[in-house]
């Protein structure tokens, strides 16, 4: 990666969540100077209810990008997979390496999607092992059809524990943190904006938020996660993640998320409806919630004894999906630069695409240095 260091950036990054604050931390820790004005922190960032396993590309709950998008994803992807791994070896961060186990009702070597990803996915993990004795190894119930399954260490991330580490690395890197919503066309505003707080550059991590800011055609994808306790005293404690994956987004998306959140907790799942806006749902008033509990159960049957939080039963956010995938580009002829539309992969996708952004501003500054030389010899 060309970095270049002669000349640093005054940045304004939009947006408090995962992709916002790593992006700030990124360029703050390269020496450029940066301003985070956002509406919220967490916990109330979708960030925080993301389960926060990583994957690479295409993800569990399925998406529709081209193989253009899915190449660049795979990058940013196994940057995070380093930089995760690193971070596990902190307990404070929230970031641990665990077992995931990835099932499958068809013959791996049957669906030639499924054998490229798993080819792909092997050379670049650890602990990968592709074994049919794996789905009668990890529990699950032999009536589910499941015919097919490979395993590999992954990061797993406790979002509570490490959005706080993340702000807290943020704060202490002396970026300014400024509680305010910008709304209006950014493009409109871009002079108005680099004027009032002082920058070169603006970088827009608004998730959904870049609906307002860019008429951009996103939408939501709204995810559910039943927290259970993983005590050890109603079933052996889980320490790794089984998963089902699913193509495509449905009203019934029939996929399996079953992943250990820190040191007690099981969050299971999921849900992907497309277009969904209402938070308000739960195992009581939501029957496709109550649908995706007790596919879990059927599919892992310890789950039957399960003990569900009473403090959080149900935790439920809105992934930023856009169509075409994650729109991390610079405005042609301008200082926006956008990073948004990461769908269900804000975590993983993170550390990649915020060193992605600082190649794009590092490139800028050679660039508008170019121009200033250019401008002093004429």
């Amino acid at each position: 990666m060309n970095i270049n260091h002669s000349e640093k950036s005054k940045v304004l990054v939009i947006g408090g969540g995962v992709v916002g604050l790593t992006t700030a931390l990124i360029l703050q820790n390269e020496g450029h100077q940066v301003k985070i004005v956002t509406e919220k922190l967490a916990p109330e960032v979708t960030s925080v209810v993301a389960g926060a396993l990583w994957e690479w590309p295409p993800a569990v709950c399925g998406n529709h990008q081209d193989e253009a998008s899915i190449k660049i994803s795979k990058e940013w992807s196994l940057l995070s997979y380093n930089i995760f791994s690193d971070l596990s070896k902190n307990k404070e961060s929230g970031v641990y390496m665990r077992d995931v186990t990835f099932f499958f009702k068809n013959l791996i070597k049957d669906n030639s999607k499924d054998l490229k990803k798993m080819n792909e996915l092997k050379r670049h993990v650890r602990s990968f092992r592709h074994s049919v004795s794996l789905i009668e190894e990890k529990g699950v119930n032999p009536e589910m059809g499941i015919k097919d399954a490979y395993t590999l260490l992954a990061p797993m991330i406790d979002t509570d524990i490490y959005m706080k580490w993340l702000q807290e690395k943020v704060e202490k890197s002396n970026c300014d943190i400024i509680m305010k919503k910008i709304v209006g066309n950014l493009e409109q505003q871009e002079e108005n904006l680099k004027a009032e707080y002082q920058v070169d550059v603006i970088v827009n991590c608004t998730g959904l938020g870049a609906i307002e800011l860019t008429d951009d055609d996103m939408t939501p994808l709204r995810g559910a996660l039943v927290r259970v306790v993983n005590d050890g005293q109603q079933f052996s404690k889980l320490d790794e993640a089984y998963c089902i994956s699913h193509d495509g987004i449905s009203e019934d998306p029939g996929f399996i998320f079953i992943l250990p959140r820190g040191e007690n907790m099981l969050l299971l799942g999921g849900l992907a409806e497309l277009n969904k806006w209402d938070l308000e749902v739960n195992l009581e008033n939501y029957q496709p919630i109550e649908e995706m509990y007790n596919r879990c159960k059927s599919f892992f049957p310890p789950l039957e004894k399960a003990i569900i939080d009473s403090y959080e039963p149900v935790r439920t956010g809105l992934r930023p999906f856009r169509e075409k995938s994650v729109r991390l580009e610079r405005v042609p002829n301008s200082s926006i630069i956008h990073n948004y539309g990461h769908g269900g992969s804000g975590i993983t996708f993170s550390w990649g695409c915020a060193l992605q952004v600082l190649e794009m501003i590092n490139g800028l500054n050679v660039k508008e240095k170019a121009k200033k030389d250019l401008v002093n010899i004429i």
